[in-house]
């Protein structure tokens, strides 16, 4: 089979995007084939190249190295009086734009929608913000947190009865990230029936919110209030963590064959032919007697063996993985999921590769996470600006 460039090989993206949400949809279309100009504070860049840097740490930390790859980085001064004619310009050879500043501020900046798009009406311009962007909320700031905190994500995380507990991944950054990406990515197919772009707008809360779709449906259609169930849920029991003599496992028994061949290969088949376990809402209504019946099959046999029976079962059941545990699973090298580039300082960084796979235009990792205004004078040159402007640029500090 013949091997392509990347699928958006061709695509020029202007990122202006900061932090977690934005880079990570850029770091996203540019492994996909994107040329990504990733357009970074004059002076500091993107603060997230401080984040997880400890004293005498080497920057830029895991979590920049993480969202930056495929990506050339120039540096520009927006609050100078030359940083946005600028920008202006490289988006007239630009196929989209991207930026998560809170609504309001590009406008204010003259580089919003309207002012872009009559200087490139092909342009996809597409944003990020924290509470949509319209409405009481719109102007907020938003980080993470809030957003978990905000949806109601954080009512139902943690174990029943306990204090809310915090997802510790970037959960409503990344989820926003990937929405941008599919409005974008639908705007590029769209374009070429129009000939125009459009403006492209999604949001942490409403990206969250789609996540939490039918805890909201459900209360909604019922009234009922979703609770912690720790590593349970409501879609099938048994279906959540039990200690082994060395560990954990995650068994999941979603419908009665299932459940019956659960009990069996753990030993208790008699638990099975109990009326309170019967059918699933038996099940339900016993929850607490049925988990301890599991978790005391469980106790009795090493993670090993839970692992080895429930696969001859039928029944789904991994076991719970700390960090190192999963970054040195076989699976992760057998999938392509990450790859290692040398970064800034002369180091190696093991990055999570992008979870798609294209036959024919497959992802790939050409540039590593860059050097703060590594591009500028190479960007600058390919969009038309003379070494004499640039110059000028620089001597005014608009760029480093």
């Amino acid at each position: 089979m013949t091997v392509l460039s990347g699928a958006l090989s061709g695509v020029r993206v202007l990122d202006l995007t900061r932090v977690f949400a934005g880079p990570f949809a850029a770091q996203m279309m540019g492994d996909l084939g994107a040329d990504i100009i990733k357009v970074e504070r004059f002076g500091r860049g993107d603060e997230c190249r401080d984040y997880g840097v400890d004293e005498g740490d080497p920057s830029p930390g895991p979590p920049f190295l993480a969202h930056n790859r495929n990506k050339r980085s120039i540096t520009v001064d927006l609050k100078h009086p030359g940083g946005p004619p600028m920008i202006l310009r490289l988006a007239e050879t630009a196929d989209v734009i991207m930026h998560n500043f809170r609504p309001g501020v590009m406008e204010r900046l003259g580089l919003g929608y309207d002012q872009v798009s009559t200087r490139n009406p092909r342009i996809i311009y597409g944003g990020i913000s924290g509470f949509g962007s319209t409405g009481s909320m719109s102007r907020r700031a938003a980080n993470d947190l809030s957003i978990q905190s905000f949806s109601g994500l954080l009512s139902i995380t943690g174990e029943p009865g306990g204090e809310p507990v915090r997802n510790p991944t970037s959960v409503c950054d990344l989820t926003a990230g990937m929405y941008l990406v599919v409005g974008i990515l639908a705007a590029l197919h769209a374009r070429e029936s129009t000939g125009l772009g459009q403006k492209v707008d999604t949001s942490m809360i409403e990206g969250q919110l789609n996540y939490l779709n039918h805890f909201l449906t459900d209360y909604w259609m019922t009234g009922r209030v979703p609770e912690k169930w720790g590593t349970s849920n409501r879609l099938g029991i048994p279906n959540q963590a039990y200690p082994t003599r060395d560990g954990y496992v995650c068994i999941t028994s979603a419908n009665e064959s299932m459940w019956q061949r659960c009990a069996e290969g753990l030993g208790i088949g008699e638990a099975a032919q109990d009326p309170r376990f019967a059918t699933l809402k038996d099940r339900y209504a016993h929850r607490p007697e049925l988990n301890d019946t599991v978790a005391a099959a469980t106790s009795a046999l090493t993670t090993q063996e839970v692992l080895d029976r429930m696969d001859i079962a039928g029944v789904p059941c991994v076991p719970l993985n700390t960090i190192p545990e999963i970054a040195a699973e076989p699976v992760l090298e057998e999938l392509g999921a990450f790859v290692d580039m040398e970064v800034e300082g002369g180091r190696t960084a093991r990055l999570v590769q992008t979870a798609l796979h294209l036959s024919m235009t497959p992802v790939s990792a050409r540039l590593a996470p860059p050097r703060l205004g590594e591009h500028t004078d190479e960007v600058l040159q390919e969009a038309g600006f003379t070494d004499q402007e640039i110059a000028a640029l620089r001597d005014q500090e608009v760029i480093m």
